[in-house]
């Protein structure tokens, strides 16, 4: 897991900022989503074959849990917060807990449309114990 805690803008001025949030010249994003998610939901409960995201908090708060598909590794937990951005590699299994109504988006390094999503996406029980 890659977290980025608390992105500032990079450049400011009387107009506003400018905020690079992904710009590392060799990531080719393919989709990306806005999601809404209230209080106490749970997603994700997945992991990708071959699909990759960061995940950028808008607005609200969760907790992010991940471990590696393979391994007996333990999962890890970070609290992500408005400006925060967590990056998810393929066959990581990965569960979200909203502790605030939430704005994020996605930026995937695979189509999202639903027939390619679903036969790339694993469905698996929560990492939430």
């Amino acid at each position: 897991m890659k977290f980025t805690k608390q992105i500032k803008p990079e450049f400011v001025d009387s107009r506003g900022g400018i905020t690079k949030l992904l710009d590392d010249g060799k990531t080719n994003i393919k989709s990306i989503l806005l999601i809404t998610s209230k209080t106490g939901s749970v997603r994700s409960n997945h992991y990708h074959k071959k699909d990759a995201h960061y995940i950028y908090m808008i607005s609200g708060a969760m907790e992010y849990f991940e471990k590696p598909v393979k391994g007996n590794a333990k999962t890890k937990k970070v609290v992500v917060k408005a400006g925060d951005m967590v990056y998810t590699p393929p066959m990581a299994i990965h569960t979200s807990r909203f502790t605030k109504n939430s704005v994020f988006m996605a930026f995937s390094i695979k189509s999202r449309n639903q027939k390619a999503y679903e036969k790339d996406t694993i469905r698996v029980p929560s990492l939430i114990k």
